[in-house]
């Protein structure tokens, strides 16, 4: 029986059968449970998740894929592709960012085929493995198994192949400017590869790659394009590769090693040498489960159906892959990195491949929860990006893109030192804050476009020529919100920070009492006429008023008073679910995949396959009827994911839409990140557990069935309440959950039930 076989007995034996029922005891391996495939059966049309197969560890710099796509195509690996054209080291975080650095390898027999059509193969998924530590396939024209051990910045890569001399492995360095150069003594391949799909970048931007094999080749060729240079060693260009032959028994392991670097072929050298060293291929296989095991470990449920305990591990592997580590390990053991803010290489630590628009909301919350040293180092690589670049990054990719919208990196940075992250240079990151919030940057999406007008007016006008206005208004007024928060842990002036806390009221100057939403207003102060609440985009990002009318993170009881109050608030919650999922898409001339996704969701007008409105379901406790929130909670867990490829409801963005899932299952979700708080949900497992990095422990218990929270007692205590401290997890604290199938309408109604809103709690 193979390793992979007793994986899945182990599964299997995990699993207990209750009243006909399949329940999930305790997991002690739950890297098995992932299924790195799940959300990759999308196109640009319709996502269910946009993801593709990350073999690598967690947060590691560099992500091997099997790649179904053509070169330059953001949708690498598609399930239902039949051919795979290469293996690709990856750094791609989805596909409508693509991809950067990227060079592949391809193994094929009887000839020399080296173009990405000639080489392509034909799979199938019964003769693939994915896990997040190995990946393993069979490819049907060469007659050919790959398979792939990851560690941070290098990998082991064995191909089994027939009897042949005629064995070859293709290296492409890709276009857009490559080099590669054969050492047949060493029995090596370097090179670089240039390619990336956002800017500007530096122009020394180069991923060096070293490849090493333990068999001698028969035949070096180089080729460019569609050109062969047969008996050439070396050869720079458009796009660069190589194609080294090997005479081969049936059954025959060809082995490589490689690894690249940012910065240079000895750095490159030297990430091989230290990561992969002396082990074989199963040692580092080995060795990338253990880690896989000790970060999901973190995190133990019990009593949930197969499908659940799937989907939750899986959606946690997506949590802890971006942002990925940019920076390497010198010789002398600190850590380094080539910068693309400014093209040097420079000490310490940098991150990338992350949207703040999207994993502001939870993502980070999660990782100062769970995983605060990592983020520890994220923080000192947002202190080194606006030193080395002048300003944070809202998208990075790896460097500054001009994507989304917003200016969240300051609920980033603020969050994480609210929740006790400490160790990274704050006063720097206290001045990239302000720097970003009161100047426009170098592109829309850095600092904040129409600064000037949001400053002086309270927002940013329809009128100016200034896309997505309202929503960067909502975003900018709740980014103040954390700086404000942020300055005063610090211990900052009101003189400095007074100013913060006032324009995060600037929410209440786009809420049109005629219809009780958010809506676009003219630098005159009238509001955009024709209003049409369902048109997506246009005062909005990738949605309409419905969606965005509720980005009032920071003041919940503040909205909730201009909606007409705490019943009319509830009565406009309930309206997102029974409206039906019309829309109007003529500002984008199309319909957009976001558009359809919700369309067929059957969930009226809740989008949650995009980010805006993820939150929406747990406002209602912030009014009195904390059991609609369990209702609709519990719904989108059990409708919109699923541990299958088609298993998301969306794009993956980064991580966030996985944290929604997670947060969500086990009782609990950050609705305001940059205050002390978790809104309580609804847990989905009978039992989970979280281990804390300061050695103490989160334990949750619901019992009973059903999705309704009848009573909750907080370390032995009742709590009416619906929110949970995040003091009191970080002591260490156990939730006890009675659950019915009727909703308990008297628990948690009262005003003073309701978790934090500005407004009511500070009256700033």
């Amino acid at each position: 029986m193979s390793m992979i076989r007793y994986a899945a007995a182990g599964l299997l034996a995990a699993c207990s059968f209750a009243a006909g029922a399949q329940t999930v005891g305790r997991v002690t391996d739950p890297v098995e449970w992932v299924n790195p495939l799940m959300g990759t059966a999308s196109k640009p049309e319709l996502s269910n998740g946009n993801t593709y197969p990350a073999i690598a560890v967690p947060w590691g710099m560099n992500f091997w894929t099997p790649q179904t796509g053509k070169m330059g195509n953001g949708w690498a690996y598609t399930y239902d592709a039949d051919k795979i054209r290469g293996f690709k080291q990856t750094h791609q975080p989805s596909p409508w960012m693509n991809d950067y650095g990227q060079f592949a390898v391809m193994p094929v027999t009887g000839s020399k085929r080296f173009t990405q059509e000639a080489r392509a193969s034909w799979f199938s998924h019964k003769a693939e493995v994915a896990k997040p530590y190995y990946y393993s396939v069979y490819l049907a024209d060469a007659d050919v198994t790959t398979e792939i051990a990851p560690t941070e910045r290098a990998a082991q890569f064995r191909f089994t192949f027939p009897k042949s001399d005629a064995s070859y492995v293709v290296v492409d360095a890709f276009d857009k400017g490559s080099y590669v150069k054969i050492l047949p003594g060493q029995r090596r391949v370097i090179g670089y590869s240039t390619r990336h799909a956002r800017g500007p970048l530096p122009k020394n931007f180069r991923n060096y790659f070293v490849i090493e094999f333990d068999q001698p080749f028969t035949s070096t060729d180089t080729w460019q394009g569609e050109a062969l240079q047969e008996g050439r060693l070396e050869t720079e260009g458009a796009h660069s590769g190589a194609l080294l032959g090997f005479t081969t028994a049936k059954g025959q392991k060809v082995h490589m090693r490689v690894a690249s670097s940012f910065i240079g072929f000895e750095q490159a050298e030297l990430n091989l040498r230290r990561e992969l060293g002396q082990d074989d291929f199963d040692a580092t296989r080995a060795k990338g489960k253990a880690l896989w095991n000790g970060v999901l470990g973190k995190l133990a449920v019990e009593g949930g159906s197969v499908d659940q305990t799937r989907t939750f591990y899986s959606s946690l592997y997506r949590m802890v892959l971006f942002p990925n580590k940019m920076y390497e390990i010198d010789a002398f053991g600190k850590p380094v990195h080539w910068s693309p803010y400014n093209g040097e290489v420079l000490p310490g630590r940098l991150f990338a491949g992350t949207g703040f628009w999207d994993t502001f909301r939870a993502l980070y919350p999660f990782l100062n929860l769970v995983y605060p040293s990592i983020n520890r180092e994220m923080q000192e690589g947002l202190a080194n990006a606006f030193k080395e670049g002048g300003w944070l990054p809202e998208w990075s990719s790896p460097g500054y893109a001009n994507v989304m919208i917003g200016n969240n990196s300051a609920s980033v940075v603020a969050d994480a030192w609210i929740k006790g992250v400490r160790g990274q240079d704050i006063e720097t990151l206290w001045q990239a804050l302000k720097h970003g919030a009161d100047n426009e940057g170098p592109m829309q999406a850095v600092g904040r476009a129409g600064v000037k007008y949001y400053n002086e007016l309270g927002y940013v006008p329809y009128d100016v020529g200034i896309n997505e206005n309202a929503a960067r208004t909502l975003e900018y007024a709740y980014d103040d919100f954390t700086i404000y928060q942020l300055g005063k842990a610090l211990g900052k002036p009101a003189a400095e920070i007074d100013i913060y806390a006032q324009r995060s009221m600037n929410y209440r100057k786009l809420f049109d009492q005629e219809s009780g939403l958010m809506r676009g207003k003219n630098r005159d102060g009238s509001f955009q006429s024709p209003f049409n609440p369902f048109k997506w985009g246009d005062a909005f990002t990738e949605g309409n008023s419905w969606h965005y009318s509720w980005s009032v993170f920071h003041d919940v009881a503040g909205l909730a008073e201009l909606m007409g109050g705490r019943k009319a608030f509830v009565d406009k919650l309930d309206t997102v679910f029974t409206l039906p999922p019309i829309f109007d898409e003529s500002y984008y001339k199309a319909v957009i995949h976001e558009i359809r996704e919700m369309q067929i969701a059957n969930m009226g007008q809740y989008a949650h396959g995009n980010q805006p409105i993820q939150h929406m379901t747990y406002l209602y406790n912030y009014a009195g009827a904390p059991w609609k929130a369990q209702y609709w909670i519990r719904e989108t867990m059990d409708r919109m994911y699923a541990p299958t490829p088609d298993g998301y409801c969306g794009d993956e963005d980064n991580g966030q839409t996985s944290a929604w899932y997670v947060f969500s299952a086990l009782g609990f979700y950050p609705v305001t990140p940059g205050v002390n708080q978790y809104v309580i949900g609804t847990p989905l497992f009978p039992k989970a557990s979280v281990q804390l990095e300061n050695g103490r422990s989160i334990t949750l218990r619901a019992r009973g069935a059903g999705r309704y929270i009848d009573a909750l007692r907080i370390d032995g205590k009742t709590a009416e309440r619906n929110w949970v401290g995040h003091g009191e997890l970080m002591q260490g604290a156990t939730l006890d959950f009675s659950m019915s199938t009727r909703p308990n309408t008297g628990r948690g109604i009262r005003a003073q039930d309701a978790p934090y809103s500005f407004s009511r709690d500070e009256k700033p």
